[in-house]
């Protein structure tokens, strides 16, 4: 028998941008958001707190329950399916992976590891969609059994 699979939550949303700043300006005025503009080191990425900070742990960063945080990348013309998605944490990124191919999706490449948040990986689901699974760094366990 196949144990059942944990309900893992959604942590994160990503889209991509053509303007980092536009971007942060439109999110900031439309809906308040802070940001964090990221260094060619995290390849360009701004990063979104849509509420403020506080206590939900085993979540990178953390906030309260039902929040999301996110943030957005540069538009790459080379790079297929940059579409809005969401991440979705897990407690075994490979085992998650295999799961998405059990399942009839595809995983887009190799885990990459976020220093000081995770392991990460984009997949594409039967319907087409791009989203991504975390495996988090900080030994919490993300999923409800």
């Amino acid at each position: 028998m196949t144990p059942p699979v944990p309900m893992c939550p959604v942590v994160h949303f990503e889209m991509p941008y053509q303007d980092r700043e536009r971007a942060a300006r439109f999110y900031a005025a439309v809906f308040g958001w802070t940001h964090q503009m990221m260094g060619p080191e995290m390849g360009e990425y701004l990063l979104v707190n849509t509420v403020e900070n506080g206590p939900r742990p085993g979540v990178l960063p953390e906030a309260p329950v039902a929040a999301i945080h996110g943030g957005l990348y540069p538009k790459d013309p080379a790079s297929p399916i940059q579409h809005p998605s969401v991440v979705i944490a897990v407690e075994d990124i490979r085992a998650a992976m295999e799961r998405v191919r059990t399942a009839g999706g595809q995983v887009l490449g190799e885990p990459m590891t976020i220093p000081g948040v995770g392991e990460y990986v984009a997949f594409e689901d039967t319907e087409g969609n791009r989203n991504s699974i975390i495996q988090p760094s900080m030994g919490d366990q993300p999923c409800a059994s």
